[in-house]
């Protein structure tokens, strides 16, 4: 695994240049890679905490957590996970996972309920992190997703 800094920040302490490093990142991803028209800017990311990972001062990694019922009922959740091409190879889709999880257990506890909605083709990649797959399956922009608990 390579060596990936994690900065944790709410939407309103992220400075100009984080904010605009993390939209690009998630459009590079969501958009431009996987080929999908949708609106990335969803009014969720006031709402979230944002953990952003970095190789060097490359922004390598990212995703967004919600607190119990900030996105889905009943549940926290981390939503938006993102890793650049360049750092794929390096384990930070997993890491910047386990940080998020890390990060709902101490702000929540560790029995806090955790719901997210994957794409379907990541649901080893979950499973191998601890979620289970609800099998309800649903599409979003297109593509096929599944909610997943822990």
């Amino acid at each position: 695994m390579g060596d990936m800094k994690t900065r944790i920040k709410s939407f309103q302490e992220l400075s100009n240049q984080e904010l605009y490093a993390l939209l690009a990142l998630r459009s590079e991803v969501f958009v431009v890679e996987q080929d999908c028209s949708y609106q990335d800017l969803d009014g969720h990311d006031q709402k979230a905490i944002h953990l952003l990972g970095y190789q060097d001062q490359n922004l390598a990694a990212c995703s967004r957590i919600f607190a119990p019922d900030d996105y889905f009922d009943g549940h926290a959740s981390i939503g938006r996970i993102a890793t650049s091409p360049d750092f794929r190879k390096l384990s930070y889709g997993k890491q910047i996972v386990e940080q998020s999880l890390s990060k709902i257990y101490a702000l929540y506890g560790k029995t806090c309920p955790i719901k997210i909605g994957a794409q379907a083709y990541l649901i080893r990649f979950y499973e191998e992190l601890g979620f289970k797959n609800t099998e309800i399956a649903f599409l979003e922009d297109g593509i096929p997703h599944v909610y997943m608990i822990q």
